[in-house]
């Protein structure tokens, strides 16, 4: 067999590799996330950078915006790999302090606003954070943390920081209800007042650090459901923007896209801001996404690429434009969970019908693997297809607790191999070592709990999780940890949660719970439940139904059998 025959069935999407003219390799430069932008605003000066409600930033105004605030975050005591944690919206501070913080050498630790308290405690402590950046609205929760955490500094974001004066002026007045900060404790500083103290600091800013050191820590449920701190280096960030652009022709400095995803999200930040941002085009920041507005949105933009996940274009199809107000489209790009094939039919219908050529395409990845891994050809559409790995990225199906790898047509465990592939978890070893393995071929593979197989056209199909998980409006909720935070009431024996079908979010969580003797169902211990739930995870996890049962349905090995209840729930419609 010729070496190129054995190449191509080793890995047979190089075959769309070659159609498209994708490399099948790529080598990556030695750096951080911000000397990749600056690299861009060097190239691109005067192109803009974001776009916030209409307030427009240059390249070379973005990277000022930069290197004053990592000036005030060394102002401030910031030293390298010190960890700073960014609980934010998509707006202009958000992302400016993601690579500042790169800048001075520290680690972003990217937490979502609507955490619960007590995830918020966990998120902060696992990365040892003394430094926070927080938006307005959920700052009495970090403030409650204060001691706790041992937080030396937390700096607060009104949404309007980022516009003009008579856009603020005009936003302050119609939307903000103000927070109020505490008037004595020196911890506390407003982003403006933050800013303007890196006047103080005239040292050096810029550390120089390569692709191995650590850049962001993000946050996944692992292969157990508890959340866990994935680390991804400086390399994990750039090498996903790098791919991207060899994918997806459309990328092109000028280019716009829709910047929904938020940053806190990997596939946001990898996709929505640090690929752009690293080829030249320009972020539309959207820090809240309502369907309500979508028209607006789209009709004041004029985006270029729109990338979400499917919740997202079920709002787009059932949004009022008229028949050429997507002809700026060209590309639309889904990922965060399985695409039907009645959505995708209807989204291109949409497209088409509203003045774009562009046809959805879909990614398949997850945070251990620095966001998207695998991208579906353009034009190519089929039930289950995830498409083609990105550049470098090894893609091998196994059977199930072995490292046997199967032929084609047969499902197993996905694994994948390559630069995309996380540093670890933080502070976990074991789970680490359980999910990131050293295989017989002598490369190291990412386990990714999710069921495909390798079609015979050389295309990575996706069948099931291998782990229980719940997506709903591209959020991962964890089933297993919604129970074990419901089991630890004093008056449940067991519990089991299920996602059920929802118009909007796709799923969405319902508890199902068997008291202890003695105890009675009632809305007291509903609500009791309900609000240590509250307590522990964020809103859009909580369950939206608990049904109080005697008993649970059980599986011949004695475990719940929850995909029973998953069948109950499907035959009420």
């Amino acid at each position: 067999m010729k070496k190129s025959d054995k190449k191509s069935k080793e890995r047979p999407w190089l075959e769309f590799y070659d159609e498209d003219g994708i490399p099948s390799h790529i080598e990556y430069p030695d750096c951080s996330m911000v000397d990749m932008v600056l690299q861009s605003a060097e190239k691109w000066p005067d192109n803009i950078a974001y776009t916030y409600y209409g307030h427009k930033v240059t390249y070379k105004n973005f990277v000022k915006k930069i290197e004053k605030t990592a000036r005030a975050l060394k102002n401030y005591g910031v030293k390298e790999g010190d960890r700073v944690t960014i609980c934010m919206p998509n707006t202009p501070e958000g992302i400016t302090m993601v690579y500042a913080v790169n800048m001075v050498g520290a680690v972003c630790n990217m937490v979502h606003p609507l955490s619960s308290e007590k995830e918020l405690e966990y998120y902060i402590k696992v990365a040892e954070s003394k430094y926070v950046l927080v938006i307005d609205a959920v700052f009495d929760k970090i403030y409650r943390l204060r001691d706790t955490a041992q937080l030396e500094r937390i700096i607060v974001v009104r949404p309007s920081a980022g516009l003009g004066f008579l856009k603020k002026k005009l936003y302050n007045t119609l939307h903000i209800k103000k927070v109020r900060l505490p008037a004595n404790d020196n911890r506390v500083v407003l982003w403006e007042d933050f800013i303007a103290n890196s006047y103080f600091y005239q040292g050096n800013y810029h550390e120089e650090r390569g692709g191995a050191d650590p850049a962001v820590i993000m946050y996944s449920g692992g292969t157990t459901g508890a959340p866990k701190a994935v680390l991804l280096s400086n390399l994990n960030i750039n090498a996903e923007s790098i791919c991207d652009g060899t994918m997806i022709r459309q990328i092109v400095p000028g280019a716009t896209v829709l910047s929904i995803l938020p940053l806190f999200h990997c596939f946001g930040l990898g996709v929505c801001i640090h690929t752009p941002l690293c080829k030249g085009m320009g972020c539309i920041l959207i820090p809240a996404f309502s369907h309500k507005q979508f028209a607006d949105i789209i009709k004041k933009n004029e985006p270029n690429f729109i990338v979400g996940v499917p919740t997202l274009f079920e709002a787009l199809v059932n949004t009022k434009l008229k028949s050429d107000d997507l002809k700026s489209v060209t590309a639309v790009i889904c990922g965060g969970d399985a695409l039907t094939q009645t959505l995708r039919d209807r989204v291109n219908e949409f497209l088409k019908s509203h003045g774009s050529d562009a046809k959805i395409r879909v990614g398949y990845g997850l945070t251990e693997g620095s966001g998207a891994v695998c991208l579906s050809p353009e034009n190519t559409f089929a039930d289950g297809i995830i498409g083609v790995p990105l550049p470098d990225t090894d893609f091998k199906i196994i059977k199930n607790d072995t490292f046997k790898e199967l032929p084609a047509g047969e499902e197993g465990e996905i694994c994948i191999s390559g630069p995309l592939v996380m540093m670890g978890y933080l502070g976990d070893d074991a789970e680490t070592a359980q999910t990131i393995r050293l295989h017989d071929d002598g490369k190291v593979w990412l386990h990714t709990g999710d069921i495909g197989y390798l079609g015979k056209d050389g295309l990575i199909y996706f069948a099931q999780r291998l782990k229980r998980i719940i997506i709903s409006s591209g959020y991962n909720i964890y089933p297993t940890h919604l129970e074990s935070i419901i089991n630890s009431h004093e008056a449940v024996l067991t519990s089991t949660v299920i996602g059920i079908d929802h118009h909007y979010k796709g799923q969405v969580p319902k508890a199902f719970i068997v008291l202890k003797p003695g105890y009675k169902a009632g809305k007291k211990i509903e609500r009791e439940i309900r609000e240590l739930l509250e307590r522990n995870v964020p809103i859009y996890a909580l369950p939206v139904a608990y049904e109080f049962r005697d008993k649970l349905p059980q599986t011949l090995v004695g475990k719940v059998a929850f995909k029973k209840l998953e069948a109950e729930e499907k035959s009420k419609k």
